[in-house]
């Protein structure tokens, strides 16, 4: 009986060591509210070369709200801002002269911080692009060649 409770007491220890051990979590600051902001899902935006759709980049955008506004309202709002988002990529160009596999960012940047205030007014701190995703790496053509399509290279 005894060795019965020793055993069972040595499980219960070994079960509790670890929790016992584990540090408390640390909590956020205060200063600097957590998750001000709202993440647009990834809208295609269309890259023309000579008239021509040529290629589709897939972008992220953040939105960063100031530290008095209501997150979790502009966050349900977040298809208002990818709409606002579409209707620009497809309204101007945003093709990067450079490449024809990213955006010109800072144009984009510009004109949905516009896009961003009229929506959500005083509330939108800064506007950010987190990632760019184009549909296609290989097979386009050289930014600035005057080739008037695109330029497929065949290996024999």
């Amino acid at each position: 009986m005894i060795c019965r409770a020793l055993i069972l007491s040595l499980v219960v220890a070994a079960a509790a060591g670890p929790a016992l051990a584990a540090k408390p979590a640390a909590e956020p600051s205060k200063d600097a509210p957590a998750g001000q902001y709202v993440d647009v899902s990834p809208v295609a935006i269309p890259i023309m070369a000579e008239g021509r759709l040529i290629n589709y980049v897939f972008v992220n955008m953040r939105i960063q709200l100031t530290a008095s506004a209501d997150a979790a309202k502009w966050r349900a709002k977040e298809p208002y801002f990818r709409d606002a988002l579409a209707r620009i990529g497809n309204r101007m160009s945003f093709t990067d002269p450079k490449n024809y596999a990213a955006v010109d960012a800072p144009r984009l940047v510009d004109a949905f911080t516009r896009e961003a205030t009229a929506i959500a007014g005083k509330n939108v701190k800064a506007v950010v692009i987190t990632s760019q995703t184009p549909k296609q790496r290989l097979g386009l053509p050289r930014p600035g060649a005057a080739s008037g399509g695109v330029r497929r290279e065949i290996q024999p």
